[in-house]
Parts: C-alpha cells; structure tokens; sequence
C-alpha cells in the first residue's frame, strides 16, 4: 500500500493496490469462499480497513466502498448477481457505491432522481455526487426512487455495469484524498436489465438500513481510525529523529511537543475499543439473522468521532512538524 500512497496524492486511483488485494482475497473479506472470499467478519474487516487507512487514505475509502458495495449485493442479491459480480473479486473487479444527490447535499438516503421503466427492464437517469471510483468502477450499486414512486422512502437499488454507455464520470477537484475519485457522475438514460435489479422494486429503505449503512459506517470509522495512527506514528518519527543543532535537542525533547504528541494518542486510544465492540455487535447480529440497522445511531456516532479523531491528530502532526 505504501509505496503506491504518493502516487494517490496526485490522484492516481490506487487500482495496483486494489488488484493486489483483490489476488488475496481480501476484497471479499465478508464473502464466503465458494464466491472467492474468506469468509471472515466485520471485525475483520474493520482491522482491514484501519490498517489500509494506517498506509493509504485512499486506497482505504475505496476499499471500504467496495466491500460494502459486495456485501449489500450478497445480502440482497440473487445468485446470478452474485456469480456475476461476486465471484470475479479475486479478479480485481471493483463496486462501489452510488447513492448520494447533489440537490440534496448530506441526506443520500433522500433521492430526487427515479427510475425509468422500460418494458421489463429499466433506464436510470440521475446525478450522482460523491461516488467513490466514479468513472473506475466496474459496477455502481445504484440507488434512486423506484418507477411511479410514491414518496421519498419507495426506493429501489440497481446494479449497473460501469462499462455500460452513457456513463459520465466528473472531475474529482477536492482537498485532502484524491485518489479515490469519490466525484460526481452522471447516468444519462442507462439502461438496467430486470435481472439487475437488486432485492425487490420498494425494498431500498431497508436495504439503506440494514444493508449499505452497517458496513458503510464501521469500514469508514475503521478508515480514518487507521488515517490517524499513520499520521501519529510519522509524526512521532520526525520528532524523534530530527535535531535543533543549535541546542542539540530533538523536537521530541521539547514538553510543549511531547504533550501535544500526548495528548493526539490518548485521544486516539477512545477508537479502538468502540471500533471493536461495534464489530462484535455487528457480527451477533450477522450470525443470528438479525437485522444490523438497529445499530445505526451508535455506528453513525462512531464514525464521526473516529473522523474527528483523525482530524484533530493531523493537526497536531502539522503543529509537531512545523517545528
């Protein structure tokens, strides 16, 4: 991972390090082995994620995405969804998914596109923000209203093959991580056969609660987990290996940095038990057939603190390192 993370910088999609997790299996981490996974589980995943993230924030988002892309078609899929787009993982096929709207900002579960139907089969229209591996994808778990919808909530999932025409992948102009190419795209009347229709026409509110969301939150609370533990761990290197020749001290010699070295990995210390225990509820719930969106709120708190914890530790490592 590490090796390829400069090249992410410059917003290089880190297709090298997907394949090569791919290879091992690691793609299909929730996925049982006759579909070429490794049938482990979400606490597995989240170690994954975090020591993905610990290397290459990139490559971490865009494995996250993935894994929750294959997950959700695993749950919810047919078996001939899951022959088609499941087992070639360890080919290197890449999903991701495409939910998010621009006209309505944060809110992704709330969508304005819908869904066209065309005979048996349907034509899906709409422009999508924020889609990891937009234009790299092989295929989209899209989300948009269902035909005729009747509301907000009648929303129904497709999976659309990123090779298929009127595809139209934007331009990923943004600060930070760029190579996950998590920009607009647009489907401009794609045509989506029936048997690509992920679960049943109206079933989108429960597969946005107890499909896409638990493996979204966890994976990317583990990510910036993992992002933050990078940062500290190359901030604590350059404090300790570079010297005031003046006074011949090491940054790591002054209180002032050491405290703030301090008080970055105490803060950081509050993920990893709460990362852990989310995973093990997760996984309960799993095995037991339960339904996994009953812990959204506290997934959702996780995810945001792990993000915030991995905010506030890079600010510190550009404190430390300014000296």
């Amino acid at each position: 991972m590490r090796p390829n993370a400069s090249r992410t910088a410059e917003g290089v999609f880190p297709r090298e390090n997907l394949t090569a997790l791919a290879r091992a299996g690691w793609n299909g981490v929730l996925l049982p082995k006759e579909l070429g996974g490794l049938g482990l589980d979400h606490v597995a995943f989240a170690l994954v994620a975090e020591e993905i993230g610990r290397a290459c924030a990139s490559t971490a988002l865009v494995y996250v995405m993935h894994v929750g892309a294959a997950q959700t078609i695993a749950l919810y899929g047919s078996d001939d969804q899951k022959q088609r787009w499941l087992a070639p993982g360890r080919d290197g096929l890449i999903g991701t998914y495409s939910t998010s709207e621009k006209a309505t900002g944060g809110h992704w579960w709330f969508n304005l596109s819908e869904a066209a139907r065309d005979g048996d089969n349907y034509v899906v229209t709409a422009e999508k923000s924020f889609t990891t591996s937009s234009g790299q994808a092989d295929y989209y778990v899209v989300q948009t209203r269902t035909p005729g919808a009747k509301g907000p909530t009648d929303i129904t999932f497709f999976i659309v093959d990123g090779k298929s025409p009127h595809i139209q992948p934007g331009k990923w102009d943004a600060l930070g991580v760029l190579g996950n190419h998590s920009g607009p795209i647009r489907y401009d009347g794609v045509k989506v056969l029936n048997r690509d229709r992920l679960g049943k026409e109206g079933e989108g509110k429960d597969i946005i609660y107890h499909g896409v969301s638990p493996v979204y939150l966890i994976g990317l609370g583990a990510a910036w987990h993992g992002v933050a533990r990078g940062a500290l761990e190359e901030t604590t290197r350059y404090a300790t290996a570079t010297v005031h020749r003046d006074f011949n001290h090491r940054l790591a010699d002054y209180q002032v940095l050491r405290q703030q070295i301090g008080e970055a990995k105490v803060l950081l210390e509050s993920v990893r038990p709460w990362q852990d225990a989310l995973a093990e509820r997760l996984d309960a719930l799993w095995f037991a057939g339960k339904p996994q969106g009953e812990l959204l709120i506290p997934l959702t708190e996780f995810k945001v603190h792990s993000a915030e914890v991995a905010n506030v530790v890079a600010r510190r490592a550009l404190d430390v390192s300014g000296g």
